[in-house]
């Protein structure tokens, strides 16, 4: 049995797409895994079944981790149902896609709040008990918009930069303490925020791509799997790009 197996996991946003895989693969690693969702409840429920249909254990949890006291009592609901957060797994957030110059305050906002501030404050509340362990895996969802940008975008691209300083800052202070903390940076994968592109933008992106193919979320999530893992205790503050090639440099 390995030394992570019965680790508690909380992934953010996993009732579907790279959150739903990356919890459905940590439950097949053996850690015991909080599934958080803020409205769909019915899908995060099927996740959690898919993970103890397998053999393992997993708990869903709702919050709007937008909100710092509701992602405060995320931490502490799943502290009370499984143990203290050791892998911290940020993958929830959305989309408000607008050019900059029609953008509203409001998708600006809630999209840096849902896709950074949330990191923020789930992080804070995870890492007091992390230091208090001396262990800790911090996983946050980056993007390829982060690194490169995307018209359209301009307020999520802003957030998943913002996730990369936020998690290097974060490296740097807890690295004495056994904690790592690393972003991953999806390209274009198969989810539900994607297949409903037109083909013709589906054609043009693919021929960006390498690798030819879009990405699934299980690629994303063995990259996850490997972060939060022992044999990634010398791995910190970095980024790793799962985009089949398409910001390479």
């Amino acid at each position: 049995m390995s030394e992570q197996h019965g680790r508690v996991a909380l992934v953010t946003g996993a009732s579907r797409g790279i959150g739903r895989a990356v919890a459905i693969r940590l439950g097949a690693l053996g850690y015991r895994v909080a599934v958080n969702y803020q409205s769909s409840e019915a899908a995060a429920k099927e996740t959690a079944e898919v993970i103890r249909g397998a053999g393992g254990t997993a708990f869903t949890a709702q919050a709007d981790i937008s909100d710092q006291d509701e992602a405060k009592g995320l931490l502490e609901a799943v502290a009370k149902e499984l143990g203290p957060v050791e892998v911290l797994v940020c993958n929830a957030g959305i989309t408000r896609d607008n050019l900059l110059i029609r953008m509203k305050p409001t998708e600006w906002n809630d999209v840096i709040r849902t896709n950074l501030s949330s990191v923020y404050y789930c992080t804070q509340a995870a890492i007091r008990g992390m230091i208090k362990t001396r262990f800790g895996r911090i996983v946050a969802m980056s993007s390829v918009a982060g690194l490169a940008g995307n018209p359209g975008q301009a307020n999520y691209a802003a957030a998943k930069a913002g996730i990369l300083g936020l998690v290097k800052s974060i490296a740097r202070e807890v690295a004495s303490r056994g904690i790592t903390a690393n972003a991953v940076a999806p390209g274009y994968v198969d989810t539900d925020m994607t297949s409903s592109l037109p083909v013709d933008v589906k054609e043009g992106i693919i021929r960006q791509i390498p690798i030819g193919r879009y990405g699934m979320p299980e690629d994303v999530a063995h990259a996850v799997a490997y972060l939060v893992s022992d044999e990634a205790a010398y791995v910190t503050g970095q980024v790793i790009a799962v985009d089949g090639g398409m910001t390479m440099q």
